[in-house]
């Protein structure tokens, strides 16, 4: 009886240390499984970014497969107003933003409050004034109506554009980009501008032939089917300063990952694909 029960202690010791054993193997491999996983997650960083659909969220497109090979994946966000991308990033909802060029952003900042930080620039949309009525500027008649966006931050740039092109004068010493309609002091024509219009409405007032001239941001432009270089009578210079940035969070632009998305967007990769997708109705820059 002694011997059997000594026989079964001794099993039952062997049987509990297997337990043990197959317990400990599966927590490890349950741990390897979880650090693999954890491994994953410290290796790839996810960046949520809001853009405009075009060319923006394209231009991102291009770009996922290159920041992929960084450990980068990049979750698109599509906009189609310039008041929700900022609120988005402000909510933090979004990593960073990318739509809107260096004059509004700095007016959105001061007007709502927004601690944001432009972590780049990485391209120019030139805007263009459209006509179906008139092949040139200088075929506008006295008193044409002219149709501009309601965002008072594109103001200075349309009017910069319209002086530049000869229709009218600013006033001396005024900074052009925050240029208003009051800062006009000659307009031969006697233009009559109207600035009721959100700019993504712009396309469809020009199609309907409304008014004898519309001014389009290339984005919306390009959006509509427009090709701001071949169908607009007048464009702005790739010179401008109206720089399209990525914006981000203060603070944020000191992260690796919104770092590598810049770099890579200002690669020689990416430059090429908007210089030969959008043939100068978008420029890239480099700074």
């Amino acid at each position: 009886m002694k011997k059997w029960l000594t026989i079964a202690s001794f099993a039952l010791i062997l049987f509990l240390a297997a337990c043990g054993s197959t317990n400990n193997d599966t927590a490890d491999d349950g741990n390897a499984d979880g650090e693999g996983s954890a491994t994953e997650t410290e290796e790839t960083t996810t960046l949520v970014v809001g853009a405009s659909n075009v060319p923006h969220a394209e231009i991102l497109e291009e770009a996922k497969p290159m920041l992929a090979e960084e450990g980068i994946e990049l979750q698109i966000e599509t906009f189609q107003d310039y008041v929700l991308p900022n609120q988005a990033l402000a909510g933090g909802d979004l990593d960073a933003n990318y739509f809107q060029h260096i004059p509004y952003l700095n007016a959105q900042m001061e007007e709502h409050g927004y601690d944001f930080v432009n972590a780049g620039g990485i391209h120019i949309e030139p805007i263009g004034v459209y006509s179906k009525k008139y092949d040139s500027l200088d075929a506008l008649p006295d008193e044409a109506h002219i149709i501009i966006s309601s965002s008072v931050p594109d103001h200075g740039r349309i009017l910069s554009l319209l002086e530049k092109e000869g229709l009218i004068t600013l006033k001396e010493g005024v900074e052009k980009t925050t240029a208003t309609i009051d800062d006009i002091v000659d307009n031969p024509k006697n233009l009559q501008f109207d600035t009721e219009y959100e700019a993504s409405l712009l396309p469809q007032i020009y199609n309907n032939d409304e008014g004898d001239a519309v001014l389009i941001n290339s984005n919306y432009a390009i959006d509509a089917g427009l090709n701001p270089i071949e169908d607009s009578i007048a464009i702005e210079e790739s010179d401008s300063p109206y720089v399209n940035v990525i914006a981000v969070r203060s603070g944020d632009e000191n992260k690796e990952a919104i770092k590598k998305l810049v770099e890579v967007l200002r690669s020689e990769e990416i430059q090429n694909f908007i210089l030969e997708k959008y043939e100068g109705a978008v420029v890239p820059v480099s700074e």
